[in-house]
């Protein structure tokens, strides 16, 4: 599933011929898809997403210098369990003269058993620093920073750096209340749209005239935390193809996020309810829509790694939007590799996934060959007779997804360049 670029056509026809390259520089194969452009339609939410104030954006090097946090190792790792926080780290003082250790507070996501786990900084003959051996840094400050993104062999990110005197810098750096908070009272809830683990989403209605989404997050489904790093990301993305974030309720339980409304609600269902309702060019244009929003993605050096058609919801005049970004990663250099035992949706994934924890651009655009099947199935599940260790056995060995009977052979030929190792076919 390298980089996929293909010539535009403008029919649907099964006899068309779309002729495919491979080896394009980066977000080419989000563009010049063979996609009949269902027109721009104006997207109410825009404007009153200009009005809202934008989000600090996101640091684009690693600070000049660090030094390890000040006190005995016993007391800093007191501080650290204290925090009790996922991936709430110090860089210490080594018991080897002149080197240093990362402490990291790590929860057991079987059990939630707490523990603490050190990681030695350590450098090779070419004076290059390093925690995992296959990452290597001229400087301990560029390794922390790749750290704060990456697990990359370690069982958390470096999420929560402990200060001086004890204290983690809070989960809200960077994250403005006054800009995104919205007060409670300004909300009404119409009625109850959907739920799942997560919580509850209503519609509702914002400062009486406002239309919006509001999920309620279930107390212990997430912690305030990652709540935080979920809504910081929607705060950095504005595209007309993406679910627009309106604010956040954070002064109370349960949390409230406030997107915009979509009246069409969840892709996957909408697919479904309508099956032999929806013509070739419709189910095209679902295609486009999310193609336009990975690839806005990807310019800004966002990972989604959950896309399918579960988390795509539908406007009222049909166009697509991509949503949940409880998973998406911003990355450095379009690679983001997960901690051990993270969870993800094996239908949607790539071997390197489950083979390496190892997510990149190239693994959304495999997750889109395979929405695009759910598209063309009319909602079926990818590999509905396999189990998830069976799926991982097949793929692994080149197995591949059949075309869909809605699929024309030039619209296959899109969807499984997006697995391009396949040498066999799966029926």
């Amino acid at each position: 599933h390298n980089t996929l670029c293909c010539c535009c056509h403008k029919s649907l026809q099964s006899s068309c011929q779309t002729p495919l390259s491979m080896g394009f520089s980066r977000q080419e194969y989000w563009n010049g898809l063979p996609f009949p452009s269902p027109g721009n339609l104006p997207d109410p939410g825009i404007k009153l997403r200009s009005l809202a104030l934008q989000a600090d954006s996101l640091p684009s090097e690693p600070p000049k210098r660090i030094f390890p946090t000040q006190g005995s190792n016993l007391h800093l790792l007191c501080f650290l369990h204290r925090q009790s926080k996922e991936g709430a780290f110090i860089v210490r003082d080594s018991r080897h003269l002149g080197s240093y250790t990362i402490s990291v507070f790590i929860r057991d996501k079987r059990n939630m058993e707490a523990t603490i786990k050190h990681y030695q900084i350590k450098r090779n003959d070419s004076g290059q620093w390093y925690v995992a051996e296959r990452h290597l840094f001229q400087s301990i400050p560029e390794l922390i920073w790749y750290h704060q993104h990456n697990a990359a062999g370690l069982l958390s990110r470096l999420r929560y750096p402990v200060g001086l005197m004890g204290s983690c810098f809070p989960a809200t750096a960077g994250f403005s209340y006054e800009k995104w908070e919205i007060d409670p009272s300004e909300l009404a809830f119409v009625k109850q749209i959907g739920s799942g683990q997560f919580g509850v989403v209503y519609l509702g209605q914002w400062r009486a005239h406002v239309q919006v989404a509001i999920k309620a997050i279930n107390e212990g489904f997430m912690s305030e935390e990652d709540f935080i790093e979920e809504a910081k990301v929607m705060m950095k993305l504005s595209h007309s193809k993406l679910v627009q974030l309106y604010g956040v309720c954070m002064q109370q339980k349960p949390l409230y996020i406030v997107t915009e409304f979509m009246e069409n609600g969840c892709l996957l269902n909408y697919l479904r309810e309508r099956k032999g309702k929806l013509s070739k060019e419709l189910l095209l244009s679902v295609c486009q829509d999310v193609c336009e929003g990975m690839e806005y993605l990807e310019r800004n050096c966002f990972i989604h790694r959950d896309l399918a058609a579960r988390n795509c919801l539908v406007s009222s005049t049909c166009i697509i939007k991509i949503s949940d970004f409880g998973m998406t990663r911003y990355v450095l250099n379009d690679e983001y590799v997960s901690s051990s035992g993270a969870k993800f949706p094996v239908k949607w994934s790539p071997p390197e996934v489950f083979h390496f924890n190892r997510y990149s651009s190239k693994s959304d655009v495999w997750s889109f060959g395979v929405l695009m099947w759910e598209v063309f199935s009319e909602g079926k599940m990818p590999f509905e007779n396999r189990s998830n260790l069976q799926v991982v056995e097949a793929i692994s060995k080149g197995f591949r997804l059949y075309r869909p009977h809605l699929a024309p052979m030039s619209i296959y030929e899109i969807m499984y360049s997006c697995w391009h190792e396949a040498q066999t076919w799966l029926y």
